[in-house]
């Protein structure tokens, strides 16, 4: 047996043969996984609010907080209804923006055409400075995200929205999509990889426009209609090298900006051309934590997509599909009772991004929204 380390709840599970069980040696109950997974959670949050990609102490670098992470760590708090931790980290993320509204009115003015002139992806977690070092720093997506969460929270009834300094600073950030002309820019995508058109990052800016605009901002309507007709002419791909890519699911959940023939398509390529057992690799001839010599064909098996499609087939009400994925995406949990970034491919290895954030919360986002006898 392999005790699993108590957190902050008093939470914890052992492993007996593969299999998670209680303290009391019954099975692991739904509100039991929840604790567990949140209790690791929490312990990522800074006291500025944001939330560390994985572990604070981690050497990879993911101590460090990115924008689209803590939009996608807050969903399980959301979910929960833990609303002050929501607030915290959103009032945080408004104020990292704050801090270079200078750099943010240039864009606008001039146009950037250096990575360094868009705004970061990432930040300090606790100082909110910019990384400086080389790096995929044209995310779109990740504005785009935080838009359109600002703008849900505020039609459900939940602002963030203090005062006219927020406000202002959220038209400024439609102004800045709309000079960078988002519907055509090349930016590094979800993945922070190579600058190319990607269909995930301009869905992600059609929702965030759709949300702020329902909720009063000045949004040009032409703004949204590009990118809805880039969107027309590129799905199902995500982009010119990648016929299909684990981003494309955003599309369909939480942003849900695709057809139904989008949709289904999307969902039939991930499935066929990308899930695994451990998870879904992003895209073929994925390099990263690729331990192929030649770096092709062992794509890493990301953890967090199986409970994306879990959460995606409880939506559309297919029970059999939920259920096969909730039961694969608990069994991603290593012997410490995380959920980590990815397994090295048909491997029980983990990397050393465990837990990754992003991927706790959607698990427990998952494991919300189904009924317990789906995991049985």
């Amino acid at each position: 047996m392999i005790l699993l380390e108590k957190y902050k709840t008093g939470s914890f599970s052992i492993r007996v043969r593969g299999e998670a069980v209680n303290k009391a040696g019954g099975p692991v109950s739904k509100q039991e996984l929840i604790d567990q997974h949140m209790a690791i959670l929490r312990g990522l949050q800074y006291e500025s609010g944001l939330f560390a990609a994985s572990r604070k102490d981690v050497d990879t670098g993911y101590d460090k907080s990115w924008l689209r992470d803590n939009f996608y760590e807050c969903l399980a708090f959301e979910v929960l209804g833990e609303w002050e931790v929501v607030r915290k980290t959103y009032r945080a993320l408004l104020d990292v923006f704050k801090k270079y509204e200078e750099k943010i009115d240039w864009a606008i003015t001039h146009k950037p055409t250096e990575r360094w002139q868009y705004i970061h992806a990432r930040v300090h977690p606790e100082t909110f400075e910019e990384f400086w070092e080389d790096w995929g720093n044209k995310q779109n997506d990740s504005v785009a995200a935080i838009l359109w969460r600002v703008g849900e929270l505020e039609k459900a009834g939940f602002s963030v929205l203090e005062s006219e300094d927020d406000r202002r600073i959220v038209q400024k950030l439609v102004q800045y999509l709309a000079t960078i002309e988002y519907w055509h820019d090349f930016d590094s995508g979800m993945w922070e990889e190579s600058e190319e058109v990607h269909a995930s990052s301009i869905g992600a800016c059609v929702a965030g426009l759709q949300a702020v605009k329902a909720i009063g901002f000045d949004v040009p309507e032409d703004l949204i209609k590009n990118g809805k007709a880039t969107l027309r002419q590129m799905l199902p791909r995500e982009s010119a090298t990648k016929f299909v890519d684990l981003a494309l699911l955003s599309l369909i959940w939480p942003y849900r900006v695709v057809t139904v023939k989008e949709r289904d398509a999307i969902l039939k390529n991930v499935e066929y051309l990308l899930l695994r057992r451990k998870g879904v690799i992003r895209y073929k001839n994925d390099h990263y934590y690729n331990k192929n010599e030649d770096g092709y064909s062992e794509e890493a098996e990301w953890c967090f997509g199986l409970s994306w499609l879990a959460i995606i087939y409880e939506q559309l009400g297919k029970k059999r599909k939920t259920k096969k994925f909730v039961k694969a995406m608990i069994e991603t949990q290593d012997d410490e009772g995380f959920i980590p970034e990815l397994y090295y491919s048909n491997t029980e290895e983990p990397n050393d991004n465990a837990p990754l954030g992003w991927a706790e919360s959607l698990f427990v986002v998952a494991l919300h929204k189904v009924n317990e006898k789906l995991l049985e």
